[in-house]
């Protein structure tokens, strides 16, 4: 982009160029039209919000496709961890909408979180091909140009730490089905 556009200019030309293939990228990911145009509309809000700070080493392509992608796995993530946690509180008899259910379901989601961002960077990579996009773990072995082992390796330290790091924070048969699933 040319120093002599405005900062607006240059945004609407990224957003118009980038938009339509974006939205079929998260498409792709989510099998869900509006949540795509959604996940694609807040990566582009983070964008215009951090337009004075950020520095795209990469392409800028790229970098969208990135944070698309990374935007749609967070939504998979919370969409499971909710799921979970309304099937655990369906067994223990208390309806959905209590107040306390959305303070606890907060909490976890936070934790998770945490828990996730305090992984190695590829531990968290293979952990979220595996349980976030359902990969195998050969097709995460192909895709990051590794043995299905170091997959295995990886994988079981995640499960490990994430064990560790939620145990507190879960009942044991909501942590057992959230990891193990």
């Amino acid at each position: 982009m040319t120093t002599t556009l405005s900062v607006h200019t240059q945004f609407e030309q990224v957003f118009k160029s980038h938009f339509r293939r974006l939205h079929a990228y998260a498409y792709t990911l989510l099998s869900d039209q509006a949540m795509a145009e959604e996940m694609v509309q807040n990566v582009f809000c983070k964008l215009w919000e951090k337009n004075k700070e950020l520095i795209v080493e990469i392409s800028i392509t790229a970098y969208l496709y990135r944070a698309v992608h990374n935007e749609c796995l967070n939504h998979i993530k919370h969409s499971k961890v909710k799921s979970a946690y309304n099937s655990y509180m369906a067994v223990q008899g208390e309806g959905e909408d209590a107040p306390t259910q959305k303070l606890a379901l907060n909490e976890l989601e936070k934790n998770l979180d945490k828990a996730l961002r305090d992984l190695p960077e590829q531990c968290r990579a293979i952990f979220q091909m595996s349980r976030f996009e359902g990969l195998k773990y050969r097709e995460i072995a192909d895709r990051m140009n590794l043995s299905v082992k170091t997959i295995e390796n990886q994988m079981g330290k995640a499960l490990k730490i994430l064990r560790l790091k939620l145990a507190d924070h879960l009942p044991a048969t909501l942590l057992f089905f959230l990891l193990m699933n």
